[in-house]
């Protein structure tokens, strides 16, 4: 067990929803990787978990309606809560996020920031990236690794459609399907170059750990989001926000 550093004061904020399945395994994550030994030692947690906000990818796509006003209003209802930090465990809201991320009143840990460093410290020579094709069309990662001296590599146009595949069947409920799909998409990888592969889509690390992938060969964004929270929230020396 990793020693306790302090009892967290502050709150978390957490706008789930994006989905439903990767919000529940991001709660999972920050209560078996949280260093606290009893109930007590946990952080405290708001969680608004709003299934209606507009399909982010349709959003970018120009085929959707606008999700930056659902995502603002239920951002601003966390902070009058009470929440002192936030965090969005879907990685394509950040495209919308970061249009207003200014404006919010509390600070927000960016998945994207957080990920990307974790790859960094991970494979410095660079890794795959799997993403919906929202976030892969936003380039919100490469802009990010670029600013931070890093690269990435990206599946084909057609491993691409199995990778968008694969996320929409964790989100239906069918995660074998989905699991088979991750690990055809991930071996064909592996043969082409042999790194590490970043899943940057909250439902893929499900299907990575359903197809009985190694976990030392994965870097999770949902991980990396709850291991930047906890930093921030048990003032642990991370990168913060």
């Amino acid at each position: 067990m990793t020693e306790l550093l302090s009892k967290p004061e502050k709150k978390l904020g957490i706008l789930g929803g994006m989905g439903p399945a990767a919000a529940a395994e991001f709660l999972r994550l920050l209560a078996v990787r949280a260093p606290a030994r009893n109930d007590a030692q946990h952080p405290h947690l708001l969680m608004l978990s709003d299934p209606d906000i507009p399909d982010r990818i349709a959003g970018i796509l120009g085929t959707g309606p606008d999700p930056l006003p659902a995502m603002r209003r239920d951002l601003l209802r966390l902070a009058e809560w009470g929440a002192d930090l936030l965090a969005v465990p879907c990685n394509t809201a950040h495209h919308f996020i970061d249009r207003l991320q200014a404006d919010l009143p509390v600070p927000l840990v960016h998945i994207v920031e957080a990920t990307v460093d974790a790859a960094r410290c991970r494979s410095p020579q660079g890794t795959w990236l799997l993403s919906t094709s929202g976030t892969r069309a936003c380039g919100i990662y490469p802009a990010c690794a670029e600013r931070k001296g890093y690269r990435f590599q990206h599946p084909s146009e057609e491993q691409q459609g199995r990778v968008q595949r694969c996320l929409c069947l964790v989100k239906a409920g069918e995660t074998a399907e989905a699991a088979g799909l991750m690990r055809g998409v991930a071996e064909e990888l592996w043969r082409e170059k042999d790194m590490p592969i970043v899943t940057a889509c909250t439902e893929l690390p499900l299907a990575y750990a359903a197809a009985g992938l190694p976990a030392e060969r994965e870097v999770s964004s949902l991980q990396a989001l709850c291991d930047a929270c906890l930093d921030v929230l048990y003032e642990r020396g991370g990168e913060g926000v």
